[in-house]
């Protein structure tokens, strides 16, 4: 097993809100704000805000990038810059599908999104320290009614601003070198 990543840079730009983590020894840092469709114009420069509050130089070690599900645009402009910064940095880039990044607090629960016309996409997780341990059912596509009848009385997290933390978390734990993006 190798030696954790001394800065780590999560991003997800898979839903309405424009998500950023960093961690480094000592610190971590998260933001997670509205910007509709905005993410290409804004994700640079909130990118280097972050790491200009944290007092750190602009690289990271390792990037933890959402999949989605989301709108097409958004997923590709997260994935496309991570992949970028990546190359440049020299960094590996892990994919963790965005639903993780809904999780709150501890153990089972449920989490979905939006996805129109009466479905969400969702999945069940157990988490612990704040991030998925293990799933319970992988994220899909379900009508709201088959989903609610599937997860009973859990809690259940639905259409959340990603938690950059969490999402971040999650890639550390088990973010995928080989990932896809997942569209709503």
């Amino acid at each position: 097993m190798t030696a954790p990543a001394q800065v780590v840079l999560a991003l997800d730009t898979a839903t309405p809100y424009l998500t950023l983590a960093l961690r480094w020894e000592g610190g971590e840092l998260a933001s997670s704000r509205e910007v509709g469709r905005a993410h290409a114009e804004e994700l640079p420069a909130a990118t280097r805000q972050l790491f200009a509050e944290a007092g750190l130089p602009f690289r990271a070690d390792l990037i933890v990038i959402g999949t989605g599900p989301g709108s097409y645009t958004g997923v590709r402009v997260g994935a496309s810059y991570a992949l970028g910064l990546g190359r440049v940095w020299g960094a590996a880039v892990r994919g963790v599908p965005t639903l993780e990044g809904l999780v709150r607090g501890e153990n089972a629960q449920a989490v979905s999104l939006d996805a129109r016309k009466g479905n969400v996409y969702g999945a069940v997780y157990e988490v612990r320290g704040g991030a998925v341990e293990s799933v319970r059912h992988a994220p899909q596509k379900f009508s709201l009614e088959d989903f609610q009848a599937l997860i009973g009385p859990l809690p259940h997290q639905q259409d959340l601003a990603p938690d950059g933390l969490a999402l971040l978390e999650a890639g550390l734990r088990h973010g995928q070198q080989e990932w896809a993006l997942a569209y709503l």
